[in-house]
C-alpha cells in the first residue's frame, strides 16, 4: 500500500470509523472497573490499564494480521466479522456490563481493565486487521487512533451515536464491506470467484444490504414493539 494514496486514506478512514463505533464499549468497561477506587487513583488506573490493554491489543492485532495469511482464515475472519457487524447494529438487549465488578485496589483495577479489554476488544482487533489489508503500518495507526478514543472520547462517541444513529449504520456498513473484501480475497475461493465476477458483486450487495438494511428493519420493528407494550404500574392491589 503506497503512502498518501487513495487506498491508504480509504483504509485509514475505515479504521478510524471502526475504532469510533467499537471502542466506546471498551471505554465504558474501563470506567466501570475503576469507579470504586479513590479519586486520586482513578486517573492513574485508567491510564496504566489502558496502556496495558493497548499493548496486549497490539500483539493480538499483529498476530491476527499474520494469521490472515494462512489459507482459509481470511474466509473465517470475514464470516466472523459479519456476525460482529450484525451484533453492532441489531437491537440492543437489556444486558449491560453487570459482570464487570468494580475493583477495590489499584492493581486489581488494572488487571480487570486489561482482561476485559482483551476479551471485548476482539471485534476491534479483527475489524482493524481486516481494514488494514495486511499493512502493519495501518495496524499501528489504527491502534494509536484508538488510544485517545478509549481514554478521552467514550462519552463524546456515545452521545454522538445517540444523537446521530447513522454513525452506527456507517460503522456496520464499513464492517460489512470489510468482511465482504476479506471473503472475496480468500485464496481458497478467489480462483472460483474470478471466473464469475457477478458473484463478487452479489456478495458485497448481500452483506451490505443484509447488515445495514436488515439491521434498520430489525431496529424499527423493535422500536414499534416497545412503543406498543403496555405500561406496567408498579405496586400491588389487595
Amino acid at each position: 500500500m503506497e503512502f498518501f494514496s487513495m487506498e491508504f486514506f480509504s483504509a485509514l478512514a475505515a479504521i478510524v470509523l471502526i475504532d469510533l463505533v467499537l471502542a466506546g464499549d471498551n471505554a465504558i468497561v474501563i470506567a466501570l472497573a475503576a469507579r470504586s477506587l479513590p479519586h486520586h487513583l482513578q486517573t492513574k488506573a485508567i491510564f496504566w490499564g489502558t496502556f496495558g490493554a493497548i499493548a496486549l491489543r497490539s500483539a493480538m492485532t499483529v498476530f491476527v494480521v499474520w494469521l490472515l495469511d494462512i489459507p482459509g482464515l481470511m474466509l473465517a475472519g470475514g464470516l466472523l466479522l459479519v456476525w460482529i457487524a450484525w451484533k453492532l447494529i441489531a437491537p440492543a438487549n437489556d444486558e449491560g456490563h453487570e459482570n464487570i465488578k468494580p475493583a477495590t485496589t489499584f492493581w486489581a483495577a488494572i488487571k480487570t481493565i486489561v482482561i476485559a479489554d482483551a476479551v471485548m476488544g476482539i471485534d476491534n482487533v479483527l475489524g482493524v486487521a481486516g481494514a488494514a489489508h495486511g499493512s502493519f503500518l495501518m495496524v499501528v495507526l489504527g491502534l494509536l487512533i484508538s488510544i485517545p478514543i478509549i481514554v478521552f472520547g467514550s462519552k463524546l462517541v456515545l452521545k454522538l451515536m445517540e444523537r446521530f444513529p447513522v454513525i452506527i449504520y456507517l460503522g456496520a456498513g464499513v464492517l460489512a464491506y470489510t468482511s465482504a473484501k476479506m471473503i472475496t480475497e480468500e485464496p481458497l475461493i478467489q480462483e472460483f470467484l474470478v471466473l464469475d465476477g457477478a458473484i463478487v458483486g452479489a456478495i458485497y450487495v448481500l452483506l451490505l444490504g443484509g447488515i445495514v438494511g436488515g439491521g434498520y428493519l430489525a431496529n424499527r420493528r423493535h422500536t414499534q414493539v416497545v412503543e406498543h407494550q403496555p405500561q406496567h404500574v408498579s405496586g400491588s392491589f389487595e
